[in-house]
């Protein structure tokens, strides 16, 4: 599998690469022997508490330093870290990684905005997901705001971006997962079809939902037991239920 390009602005020029903050992110980066660094920015005082790789090139300075160095308000906690994207794992060698077991994949169809896919990670983290699957072109890059979401978890978690999410479900139902769509409007209970599947969780944008074309190559719909009281939920809570309801089955 080949490492994803270096991140590119609309005009194609090599935009900078990304800068992850706070402990939990950039301590599970550090920890992650897939990651490549560029640089690690920290303060004296957090630097008295960690390890620094070997080679790493380092910049000390105080909070406000730090600060010019991410968005307005981010809570950098002391340490920035520059890093290389992660190599974007290839769909079969997952597939292939889940046989004999019953861990969730979850695939988001378009979810562009980083703090919820940030979260989803988490959850499936927690919830001992597979990985998950997005659309190359409908997905956010790798960043700092979503680092921090993840918590950890986008260096534990692995994260496939396909061209065609249509045939990546083709593909993920060939390998013997069932496709549950989540749909608010399903007469079916996502327990109800969770059955004794390989379940592969399908969720859309909030708001648009799933795009008709991707409901299409999925196996079943279901929906979240919600009163009346709420139309629907974030996605990154739909996830996250959706995982703890596929985990709770062992």
């Amino acid at each position: 599998m080949g490492r994803r390009p270096h991140p590119r602005n609309a005009a194609g020029q090599k935009s900078s690469y990304p800068r992850l903050y706070g402990r939990h992110a950039v301590f599970a980066a550090l920890d992650n022997p897939e990651r490549v660094f560029r640089k690690l920015h920290i303060t004296h005082d957090v630097a008295k508490e960690i390890v620094i790789p070997k080679g790493l090139a380092v910049q000390y300075g105080d909070a406000a330093d730090l600060g010019r160095l991410v968005p307005a308000d981010a809570p950098h906690q002391g340490v920035v870290l520059e890093v290389e994207p992660l190599d974007n794992p290839w769909l079969g060698d997952i597939l292939s990684a889940g046989e004999g077991n019953r861990r969730p994949l979850v695939i988001l169809d378009q979810v562009t905005d980083p703090h919820n896919v940030g979260a989803i990670l988490r959850s499936a983290a927690a919830f001992g997901a597979l990985a998950i699957v997005t659309q190359d072109r409908h997905a956010p890059p790798e960043s700092g705001a979503l680092a921090k979401a993840a918590s950890g978890a986008l260096e534990t978690v692995p994260w496939t971006r396909v061209v065609n999410l249509a045939r990546a479900l083709d593909e993920i139902g060939e390998a013997g997962f069932w496709r549950i769509a989540l749909d608010g409007t399903a007469s079916a209970t996502l327990e109800k079809a969770l059955g004794e599947t390989r379940p592969a969780l399908v969720l859309g944008a909030e708001g648009e939902g799933l795009r008709a074309n991707t409901a299409e190559h999925c196996d079943e719909r279901a929906r979240l037991p919600m009163t009346g009281a709420m139309e629907s939920l974030n996605v990154s809570n739909a996830a996250a239920i959706a995982l703890y309801a596929a985990a709770r089955r062992d």
